[in-house]
């Protein structure tokens, strides 16, 4: 599941996400499976919810294919938990990975040369893997 939209004003994965979806998929992705109302529990500890912004936000991230939702019982008995599709790993790679190939399909040598900018002052291990990485593309080209 790709994101359609990306908030350049955020940080983190709320560039992913609103803010609730946000404060939603960190507590699923730590409690891998959780209710509506076990969701609203821990939020509403944080600061005052609506049940319903709770509900509203867990079934839109499951019509976009981000929560899987499982439904099991029957009337009383009724249970319905929501877990996430991905870890939140699998989720920022597949996100930055769509974001990072659109912007060099569509504005290839100015991303570039942006990356290359701002590596001064980069993580040296960052620095020796994109080295090697380079090294290898080298390395093919000259077969």
């Amino acid at each position: 599941m790709i994101v359609k939209k990306i908030n350049l004003n955020e940080v983190g994965i709320c560039r992913f996400f609103g803010s609730l979806e946000a404060k939603v998929m960190n507590i699923l992705w730590e409690k891998e499976k959780l209710t509506i109302k076990q969701a609203h529990e821990i939020l509403n500890q944080e600061s005052p919810i609506s049940f319903n912004a709770v509900m509203t936000v867990m079934m839109r991230l499951a019509e976009k294919e981000v929560l899987h939702k499982e439904t099991s019982g029957g009337g009383r008995n009724r249970l319905t938990l929501f877990s996430p599709l991905q870890s939140k790993e699998q989720f920022i790679i597949e996100q930055t990975k769509a974001v990072t190939d659109g912007l060099i399909n569509d504005f290839g040598s100015i991303i570039i040369d942006h990356f290359i900018d701002r590596l001064d002052g980069s993580d040296p291990e960052l620095l020796e893997r994109l080295q090697n990485k380079l090294d290898e593309i080298n390395a093919m080209l000259r077969k």
